[in-house]
C-alpha cells in the first residue's frame, strides 16, 4: 500500500504548482498533504473520495480542498481514453502569513476556510476550465501569481457549490493520530474490493486488535466493519445503476465474498434489495 502523506514539492522558481496530468487510470492513492489543492476534471468519469464523501465525477469536475483533506479519484473501470486533470497546489502561507487577512482578500480568505470541508462547484465550469488552461501554460511568473489570484476570486464569488465532507470530528486530532486514521482510510479505500481484515488494519495503525476497534470507533463513530461496507455498499450502488453485470458479480466485485451477506448488508443499509434498487431506477429512465 502506498503511504497515504504526499509530499507537493515546489521548485526555486515558483511558491505554487500547477500540473496536467495524463493517464489511462488516475494513479494517485488516497492521499493527503497540508497544501490546498484545486482539481479539475478535464477528461474521464468515475468515483471521487474525499473524507468519507463518495461522488461519481465526470468531465467537468471541479473541487477545492484545504489542507490534510484526504482524497482521490478512482478511474471508472473500462476506460477507453485517456483521464486528464489540471491541479493547482499552493499553501496557506505561500505569500506571507499575513497576506489573505488582507481586507482585499476578504472574499479569497472566506472561500480558503470554506474549503476545509472541500468544495464542489456545480454547474458549468468551462470559465474556470479556461483560466486553469491559461494559468498552467503562462510562463512569466508575475503574471502566473496574478492568473491564480484571479482564479480564486472568481470561485470566491461563485455561489454553486456544495460542501463535501464536514470534519468535526477529526478536529480534535494531532498530526501524528491525523496521519495514522488518514492510512487506516487510504487502506480501506484502496482494498475494499478485495480481500481486507481487521489485523491489518491494526497493524497499520500499529495497535492490537481490541486498542484499534475501540480507537476507530471513537473518531469514526463506525466499527471497521461497518466503514468497510459503507463502501462496498456504494460501489455496489453505483454498478447496479450503471451497469449490466449480474447482481451475484456485483456481489462479488464489490467486495463481498457471499451474496447473502450482500443481500442482508444492502437491505439494512439501502432499505431496499438490490434488486428492487436496480429497478427502481430503470423505472425512471
Amino acid at each position: 500500500m502506498k503511504p497515504a502523506f504526499e509530499a507537493v514539492k515546489t521548485s526555486a522558481n515558483h511558491s505554487f504548482l500547477v500540473r496536467k496530468f495524463t493517464e489511462k487510470h488516475f494513479s494517485a492513492p488516497y492521499h493527503y498533504h497540508p497544501e490546498y489543492e484545486l482539481t479539475l476534471i478535464v477528461k474521464g468519469s468515475g468515483r471521487r473520495y474525499v473524507g468519507s464523501h463518495m461522488q461519481d465525477y465526470d468531465a467537468g469536475d471541479l473541487v477545492l480542498l484545504g489542507g490534510n483533506l484526504p482524497h482521490c479519484w478512482k478511474t471508472g473501470e473500462g476506460a477507453s481514453e485517456n483521464s486528464v486533470s489540471i491541479v493547482v497546489h499552493f499553501r496557506a502561507a505561500f505569500l506571507g502569513e499575513h497576506f489573505f487577512v488582507l481586507p482585499e482578500m476578504k472574499d479569497i480568505q472566506l472561500l480558503l476556510n470554506a474549503c476545509n470541508n472541500g468544495l464542489h462547484f456545480k454547474g458549468d465550469t468551462s470559465a474556470v476550465r479556461n483560466k486553469m488552461t491559461t494559468l498552467l501554460q503562462e510562463k512569466n511568473n508575475y503574471s502566473r501569481l496574478i492568473l491564480l489570484l484571479d482564479l480564486l476570486y472568481h470561485l470566491a464569488t461563485a455561489s454553486n457549490y456544495t460542501v463535501l465532507q464536514k470534519r468535526s470530528e477529526f478536529d480534535s486530532l494531532s498530526l501524528s493520530e491525523l496521519e495514522r486514521i488518514h492510512q487506516v482510510i487510504a487502506y480501506i479505500v484502496d482494498h475494499f474490493q478485495d480481500d481486507i481484515s481487521l489485523d491489518s488494519a491494526a497493524a497499520i495503525a500499529n495497535m492490537t486488535v481490541p486498542s484499534f476497534c475501540k480507537y476507530f470507533k471513537r473518531i469514526t463513530r463506525k466499527t471497521f466493519v461497518e466503514a468497510v461496507n459503507d463502501y462496498r455498499i456504494d460501489f455496489a450502488t453505483r454498478e447496479l445503476v450503471l451497469s449490466d453485470k449480474s447482481i451475484s458479480q456485483i456481489c462479488f466485485d464489490s467486495g463481498f465474498k457471499d451474496v447473502s451477506n450482500f443481500h442482508r448488508t444492502f437491505k439494512a443499509k439501502i432499505d431496499s434489495s438490490p434488486l428492487q434498487y436496480r429497478l427502481s431506477f430503470r423505472k425512471k429512465l
